[in-house]
């Protein structure tokens, strides 16, 4: 059976993947899976940089604003649901673009990673979730250094969640679950895909992310996270330990400066774009498209309209986009 297409458009944060995704899936006939943890949320706009309807341009998106801010939220629904909308997308006959920053979600789509096996032990995940309250992230974290170090590496000291389900893999397996997700990884991909990854200078993406940061702060990023906690969702659910809204948070209850906190996020931010870049690094297959080699965004959708025509995921495309 032939294997059906699927487009990947990522990259770290504010390289600038929104407008190019829109380009790309009229010139493909596509419609956009978002493949951002944040952007599923409701009323989360500002700090998540959300795409707005008149961005969108009249293509179809999924996965933006389907999910309220207390509502689990993690890669296996993520895999379910995007799953659903590639069936719905294909049943079209048109092309699915998975477009996003978040590296975990979209090699658990594109290579079907199987979460069956992930039992669960709700003692010990209780007791790890006390550990977390009493003790802090960092405390959790050192024991997954010492348990599987690989992945302390992967998994950011704050990402509590992923931790806990790391620890918890190590308890019921015997075995790490960074050499699962390594196996899992090497599986072929039930899809014909081409995997971009946007990328440009260093320097430019840090300036850029400060920028943005300072943009979101005067669109009233603060007065969202207020009324947010006005409608009762809190500090300790996972959407609201988002970029944006922890360290404003942190303003809100006196530990830092409305400076520090802008600081921070920054920082935070800048940090997280780098993790990302790692994350891309490891996966196989990807094209590496740098902005710094290519005049604007037309000439960028030139070289993927070819890599596309070349590997067979598309036949033809609207020469009028182009």
């Amino acid at each position: 059976m032939d294997k059906k297409p699927l487009i990947i458009l990522t990259g770290p944060t504010s390289v600038g993947k929104t407008a190019l995704s829109i380009h790309l899936a009229k010139a493909v006939n596509g419609e956009i899976i978002s493949a951002d943890s944040m952007q599923v949320y409701r009323s989360m706009d500002i700090g998540t940089a959300k795409i707005t309807a008149e961005e969108m341009d009249g293509i179809p998106h999924y996965l933006i604003d389907e999910f309220d801010p207390d509502e689990d939220f993690n890669v296996v629904r993520f895999q379910q649901f995007a799953k659903e909308y590639l069936n719905q997308i294909h049943e079209k006959g048109k092309i699915p673009i998975l477009v996003g920053g978040t590296g975990f979600y979209i090699q658990a789509v594109l290579y079907d990673i199987d979460f069956t096996k992930n039992e669960i032990n709700t003692t010990y995940r209780e007791e790890l979730e006390q550990l977390a309250k009493d003790r802090g992230g960092e405390y959790l974290h050192q024991l997954l250094k010492k348990t599987d170090p690989d992945s302390a590496e992967a998994i950011h000291p704050n990402n509590i969640k992923r931790i806990i389900r790391a620890l918890e893999y190590a308890k019921l397996t015997g075995s790490k679950i960074s050499v699962h997700n390594q196996k899992q990884r090497e599986k072929k991909s039930p899809y014909s895909h081409c995997y971009f990854v946007l990328t440009k200078d260093r320097a430019k993406l840090y300036d850029t992310i400060n920028k943005r940061v300072d943009i979101m702060i005067d669109r009233g990023l603060l007065d969202e996270v207020k009324a947010l906690l006005n409608r009762g969702y809190t500090k300790d659910m996972v959407s609201m330990q988002g970029l944006g809204y922890k360290e404003l948070i942190a303003y809100l209850e006196g530990e830092t400066t409305l400076e520090e906190a802008i600081d921070i996020l920054k920082r935070d931010t800048r940090h997280y774009a780098k993790r990302q870049l790692t994350w891309f690094k490891r996966e196989k297959d990807v094209i590496w498209i740098d902005k710094d080699h290519y005049q604007d965004d037309s000439d960028i959708l030139d070289f993927m309209i070819q890599q596309l025509l070349n590997r067979n995921v598309i036949q033809e495309y609207d020469h009028n986009v182009t």
